[in-house]
């Protein structure tokens, strides 16, 4: 039956990918560096808002590069409602490109993308309005999950609940968010959610992100104030030019942007919880001693003062012992966030590349499909023994060589009873203002999750997997 199941998520997903694949991301060393001063911080941050291109991209890249916050935008709609600018599509097609759009504009400011079951029906005159067509305790019950999941220290709302943001969706976002900010944290609101591996969730407080555009001022001097015009020197960027190049992602809003330089102040009105005074964090312990474990600082310092840009897998050994550090530790969540951290880094810092792809667009149903599998240790770091697992199956490379691309392929046969496969928030037939998903696993998430393959293989002595997903490959001769 999980055979069935993976598989059927090919049928669909190729044909998906073809126009959004990424070819494989390779990392500079100022990059890694980034990544490793973001490892000593336990911090995060959930913008919310209520469409794609609502978010405040300078703030997003400012949170996630400067302050080095876990940082997320949780936009409760797909932008389903909303122009387009660059074809034909609208309504849920519509929502497709805008996803997108958004999951691009995440992976160059980088934040996280998330969104709840709400449907982007146009434009609503009222708050009221809009949550009785997605359905309040629906949409409410969403934005606690993503609370509950993401466990942010601090949120930020684009719009206030006074009306000030005219839509009527965008007052809806920030009323849904407070009453999500103290919903996530009564086990007697949406119980059953605790079940499926989260607990109650308080951040420590909720902000209003204030804004003057469009004639319309919020913003005052008694506001707490962020220097987000910063210039970025490992980056070569400043925010103003990272959140420029996030938001021109809005292709269908036709939202391009110049870069921007110099300084921008951001104002931040408190909402509930207590208000920050000296830092947006005030209060919350955002270093290693909040698991208890201090000692990981200094290691992750070290292994910092000590990089080397010409030859960054010489912090290998260095990380891997850091990671089996954090595999001791016993907060669940900060735990998982920094291993995946960890073995991220591990992979750049080797500049191991794996890969998985298909000549074939499409997969369907009585049909083989042919994966290519390869693996190339650049960097000749210290890896051994890579195999992959996919479909039941375990696919044996050989000794990886320096540099030397370690090649198989696989051949998986399609069942003719497999499901077809589809966006999982379109799978089944939607509400008038939202959609339906009864897997509450999938809530929240940015898009389904692709047939991926998993990577196994020694490093330093100690075994690390990856999984990588399945695309479909081809060359534009353009």
């Amino acid at each position: 039956m999980i055979r069935n199941k993976v598989i059927a998520f090919l049928i669909f997903n190729f044909s998906f990918l073809i126009g959004i694949a990424q070819a494989p991301k390779s990392y500079t060393s100022s990059e890694i560096l980034l990544q490793l001063k973001k490892l000593n911080v336990l911090g995060s941050v959930l913008y919310i808002a209520a469409h794609p291109d609502d978010e405040n991209t300078r703030l997003l890249a400012y949170l996630a590069n400067e302050k080095l916050y876990r940082t997320g935008y949780l936009s409760l709609t797909r932008g389903d409602g909303g122009q387009n600018l660059i074809g034909d599509e609208q309504g849920v097609d519509l929502g497709l490109i805008r996803t997108q759009e958004l999951l691009s504009a995440r992976r160059i400011d980088g934040a996280e993308q998330f969104f709840s079951r709400a449907f982007d029906f146009g434009y609503s005159k009222s708050p009221e309005e809009a949550m009785r067509f997605w359905g309040h305790d629906k949409v409410l019950s969403d934005v606690v999950w993503v609370i509950r999941k993401f466990r942010p220290d601090v949120i930020i709302t684009r719009f206030p609940t006074t009306g000030e943001g005219g839509h009527g969706h965008h007052t809806a976002s920030a009323i849904l968010a407070g009453e999500a900010f103290d919903a996530a944290a009564d086990p007697t609101k949406f119980p059953e959610q605790l079940k499926q591996g989260v607990t109650v969730w308080q951040a420590k407080r909720i902000l209003w992100n204030t804004f003057n555009f469009g004639g319309t001022n919020t913003q005052s001097s008694d506001q707490f104030k962020l220097e987000c015009g910063d210039y970025n020197p490992i980056l070569g960027k400043s925010y103003g030019e990272i959140a420029a190049a996030s938001r021109s992602q809005h292709k269908s809003q036709g939202f391009g942007v110049p870069a921007q330089r110099g300084s921008v102040i951001e104002y931040l009105k408190a909402i509930k919880g207590t208000s920050p005074v000296a830092d947006l964090m005030d209060n919350v312990d955002v270093t290693w001693k909040r698991v208890n474990d201090a000692r990981l600082t200094n290691a992750v310092n070290k292994v910092s003062e000590k990089f080397d840009v010409s030859h960054p897998e010489k912090s290998i050994p260095a990380l891997v012992e850091i990671y089996k550090s954090v595999e001791l530790l016993k907060d669940d969540y900060w735990k998982e966030q920094k291993l995946n951290a960890i073995k991220e880094l591990i992979q750049n810092c080797s500049g191991l590349f794996i890969d998985a792809t298909t000549t074939k667009q499409y997969a369907v149903q009585g049909d083989s499909l042919k994966i290519n599998l390869v693996v190339n240790n650049r960097s000749g770091a210290n890896i051994l023994s890579a195999d992959a697992h996919l479909n039941n199956d375990y696919v044996i490379f050989d000794q990886l060589k320096k540099n030397v691309n370690s090649t198989k392929d696989y051949t998986m046969y399609i069942g003719t009873n497999t499901k077809l496969t589809q966006p999982y928030w379109l799978a089944e037939p939607m509400d008038k203002g939202s959609f339906n998903i009864s897997d509450q696993q999938q809530i929240g998430k940015g898009e389904s999750d692709p047939f991926s393959v998993v990577f196994s293989m020694m490093i330093e002595g100690k075994e690390f997997k990856f999984s990588k997903p399945i695309r479909y490959k081809h060359t534009d001769p353009v």
